[in-house]
């Protein structure tokens, strides 16, 4: 009897020794392949077809020391800057940054993100706008088109604040700040290059009282990629095929190591290089991270909270996909996702201030499988939000059980929201 019981005990032993030891994963260059492959039965078919499905990851470990001050480890999956993808709605975070350095730079008294903002239309294919029905006081402004973008990536006010920065500065200034990116259209709007390098007036008013001017602005240098970007076989042109590569030439573009580079600036701009740094005021930052982490469920104005096409993770597909379930309270995701042509990205800093857990996790995914564009048959559903999901609950999981040698103090990124 007693001799069963030790062969028992040794079985145990010997079984928990070795299973400790296949579950252990190195943090080298393979660490994410070997995570997902460790899963395979939810990665099994991006492991198959990563380069066709045209996955990057980026999986960044956030360490403090006594300080609380953060150190940074990186782990890539299939990142490649040079290879083209369409960044959809990602565009639209550098866009609320430069438009409040504008307004910082330009230190006119009375003119801030909360002043009301007018557009006149002054040259082919622009928009005139009055009014923000969707605003507390019904008139648009820096501040309501930016919450409007964080909150559930609204594409009219993304154009709005491209009128505002302009194409010549918004180009210029991100590449000076060493962000090798191009913004080069207006998103939804079918306009022609020349079109594009036009803005629209803005004016500023407030209490009757013109603020400030800005006329029409003109970028006269044509911005494009370095050389032709032809993706798929063909695309839909008015209800017809044609069968040809869909030119991304004159596209914006936004690579994935570039994204979370910005987003890194944005939270703790402490810990990158001065030249990557939007020159903003504390008060702006704050806000921007806010109205990034809040929820359309908790959003008065505009009413997201009373419209049930909007749910918790309407805007938060690492984690959540499209799950319409709500996301549990200890959770916030700081991040900026879009969804185009078949393309699906997130850019998220994630934290569970229950677990003490932070991390950052960027990814991309082409779910346009038959290689046609414009033709809305794309696998957002059946591969790009299912990959999302399982990927972020795989890192999220993964953090839990990661030592750490200090506890971090997660306060600074703790809000009250609007609800």
């Amino acid at each position: 009897m007693v001799r069963s019981v030790l062969i028992i005990l040794l079985v145990t032993f010997l079984t928990a020794f070795f299973w400790s030891c296949k579950t252990a994963i190195k943090e080298d260059d393979q660490l994410l392949d070997n995570l997902m492959q460790r899963d395979a039965s939810q990665f099994k078919r991006i492991l198959d077809n990563k380069d066709s499905f045209e996955v990057q990851i980026i999986y960044t470990q956030i360490n403090r020391d006594t300080n609380n001050y953060p150190h940074f480890s990186s782990f890539y999956y299939n990142v490649d800057s040079t290879n083209y993808f369409y960044p959809a709605s990602t565009v639209k975070l550098p866009l609320v940054l430069l438009s409040l350095e504008k307004l910082r730079e330009l230190n006119i008294n009375g003119l801030d993100k909360y002043t009301p903002m007018f557009h006149d239309s002054v040259y082919s294919g622009q928009l005139t706008s009055t009014n923000d029905s969707t605003s507390e006081n019904g008139l648009a402004s820096v501040s309501h088109y930016a919450k409007k973008i964080m909150i559930v990536s609204d594409n009219d006010a993304f154009n709005r604040l491209y009128e505002f920065v302009g194409q010549e500065q918004t180009n210029k200034k991100l590449i000076d700040k060493g962000y090798g990116m191009r913004i080069l259209h207006r998103l939804e709007r079918p306009l022609s290059p020349d079109q594009n390098r036009h803005t629209e007036a803005v004016r500023f008013i407030r209490n009757d009282s013109l603020i400030f001017s800005q006329p029409m602005l003109v970028n006269r240098d044509s911005i494009q990629a370095p050389s032709s970007v032809l993706k798929g076989t063909g695309y839909m042109k008015s209800d017809s095929l044609v069968e040809k590569p869909f030119d991304f030439t004159y596209k914006n573009f936004y690579s994935l190591t570039d994204q979370q580079k910005l987003l890194r600036s944005l939270l703790f701009p402490e810990t990158v290089e001065p030249s990557l740094r939007f020159d903003l005021s504390e008060e702006d930052r704050q806000f921007v991270l806010k109205y990034m982490s809040q929820l359309p469920t908790e959003t008065l104005f505009p009413a997201y909270k009373k419209d049930t096409a909007y749910y918790d993770a309407y805007c938060k597909f690492l984690m959540f996909g499209d799950n319409k379930t709500e996301i549990p309270s200890g959770i916030r995701i700081f991040n900026k996702v879009g969804d185009a042509y078949g393309y699906l990205i997130d850019n998220a800093y994630i934290v569970d201030f229950e677990k003490g857990v932070e991390f950052m996790l960027s990814a991309v995914i082409n779910t346009n499988t038959d290689g046609i564009y414009n033709d809305n048959r794309y696998e957002y559903k059946t591969l790009g939000y299912p990959f999302m999901k399982n990927l972020g609950q795989l890192i999220y999981n993964y953090e839990l059980k990661r030592k750490r040698a200090v506890p971090p103090d997660l306060s600074d990124f703790v809000f009250e929201y609007d609800h």
